[in-house]
């Protein structure tokens, strides 16, 4: 009999997406087995507030200039069809009903992992999630007891992830690019290209 699909699901705003984002969920990929890696766009995160975001058909086109050919990558619009805010519990509800064989692993950072206390309605989103894909940097002090504490049970599903240290940040690019200082190599060259048509991200 063969196994499940094994599906990780990595949100973001992905404003832009740049090559951190693609090693991470490479490095998802390798390490936690996964057959696909879903990039769930997130056009209404309830827990940012970019008083200018970019408009997320731009965002979206960007992912899917940034993850190109590579199979095991696809552009998930599941957020993008409904009303926000958009919360992860009700992300996870919608991707599992439409695949309810798969083994779904929900990716996120360790600072989201102690924040998960804090997630609406979180148990439920637990529930929904087979695993949790714990992008661990080098250096990085995680304290599974306070979370496990807090959320009984939530350390079984945690498989960790040993991502390197990639000091780029969306949110810099963007104030980079505001100011005139270059951009272009944390970035897939056709997601520059598209920066450098739409003229995104200046004054």
């Amino acid at each position: 009999m063969s196994r499940p699909e094994r599906i990780g699901v990595f949100g973001g705003t992905f404003d832009p997406p740049h090559l951190g984002h693609l090693i991470l969920a490479a490095e998802a990929h390798y390490q936690l087995g996964l057959d696909k890696v879903l990039w769930v766009l997130t056009p209404d995160p309830p827990h940012k507030r970019d008083p200018r975001p970019t408009a997320w058909p731009k965002r979206a086109a960007m992912v899917l200039a940034a993850i190109g050919d590579n199979p095991v990558f696809e552009l998930s619009t599941v957020d993008i069809e409904r009303p926000g805010p958009h919360y992860a519990v009700d992300t996870m509800r919608l991707l599992r009903a439409q695949n309810p064989h798969a083994q779904w692993i929900y990716l996120m950072g360790g600072d989201a992992l102690h924040g998960l206390p804090t997630w609406h309605r979180v148990r439920e989103f637990l529930d929904l999630c087979d695993e949790l894909g714990v992008m661990r940097r080098p250096g990085d002090e995680i304290d599974l007891t306070v979370v496990e504490a807090c959320l009984p049970g939530v350390v079984a599903k945690v498989r960790f992830v040993n991502a390197p240290l990639l000091q780029i940040a969306a949110r810099e690019l963007r104030e980079r690019a505001e100011k005139g200082a270059p951009i272009r190599y944390y970035l897939p060259e056709a997601v520059y290209a598209l920066i450098r048509e739409w003229q995104l991200y200046r004054r």
